[in-house]
């Protein structure tokens, strides 16, 4: 039997966070610092935003290096984790948190294949073969084996709930769940856990387009919890999934989403 060293009697472990460098992938990227991670964040521009984020996770004493990338450049991927490894040291958790919402909402009649491939290349053909790529170091030895590694994915209360005015950006996070499956069971013989983690109604950049028609759905009970959610509550689920809080779960979909995902008569 293999022992896997419990996350505490490490000093330090090295998570990828992509879109890190603000909102909630800053959010995660400084709770997995705080929690004793050392950080990579990639991303597509390293800007006032992202360096904030940097000097806050290395006033914790950890060590930060953003990395200038392009998810839905597959062929970024292998180069990244090289640089990563020699940055930093081997992988121990990947947050797969970039990703991009339609440029315009509209009637999914209008849908174009322009727009369609947009999110799909970034939210799920970037997510998968990143993930892939850094599957196949675990399984192949270019990580540690006996600390606890994992993948999560962040998806969206989306994956289940249809919008038709962004009907690209459902499917594309739908398809995580999929993909979190199938690698929770691909990687399960090797005891690394894969989750999808689907937040809720957050304020972001990516929501602020429609944060009135938001705070009217939530004073209408949209969701049971009936406010906006927390960065920091989403971050302090992905620190309990990447230190091993739930090992022996895998392929399971945390809802961080104010009970919205309850089905309710």
């Amino acid at each position: 039997m293999r022992t896997i060293e419990p996350f505490e009697d490490k000093p330090s472990r090295v998570a990828i966070v992509t879109g890190g460098r603000r909102g909630l992938g800053a959010a995660m990227a400084k709770a997995l610092g705080a929690a004793g991670f050392d950080i990579a964040i990639a991303d597509l521009v390293c800007d006032d935003d992202a360096n904030e984020t940097l000097q806050a996770i290395q006033s914790e004493g950890r060590r930060a290096v953003f990395f200038e990338a392009d998810i839905a450049d597959i062929d970024q991927h292998d180069a990244l984790l090289d640089q990563v490894q020699t940055s930093l040291g081997a992988v121990a958790c990947l947050v797969n948190n970039a990703g991009i919402s339609v440029e315009t909402r509209g009637d999914l009649l209008d849908v174009t294949p322009a727009s369609f491939d947009r999110l799909i290349d970034v939210n799920l053909r970037g997510t998968f073969f990143l993930s892939q790529k850094l599957a196949r170091r675990f399984v192949h030895g270019h990580s540690s084996r006996e600390c606890f590694r994992s993948i999560i994915n962040i998806s969206s209360a989306n994956a289940f709930l249809v919008a038709t005015n962004r009907a690209e950006y459902c499917i594309s996070k739908a398809a995580i769940t999929t993909l979190t499956k199938l690698f929770a069971a691909r990687l399960a013989e090797f005891e690394i856990p894969v989750y999808e983690v689907r937040p809720g109604i957050f304020q972001t950049k990516m929501t602020e387009v429609a944060k009135n028609d938001y705070d009217r759905k939530i004073d209408r009970g949209f969701s049971p919890v009936a406010r906006w959610g927390r960065e920091e509550e989403l971050a302090k689920a992905v620190v309990s999934l990447a230190t091993g809080c739930l090992p022996f779960s895998t392929g399971e979909a945390i809802h961080i989403d104010g009970g919205l995902h309850i089905h309710r008569v």
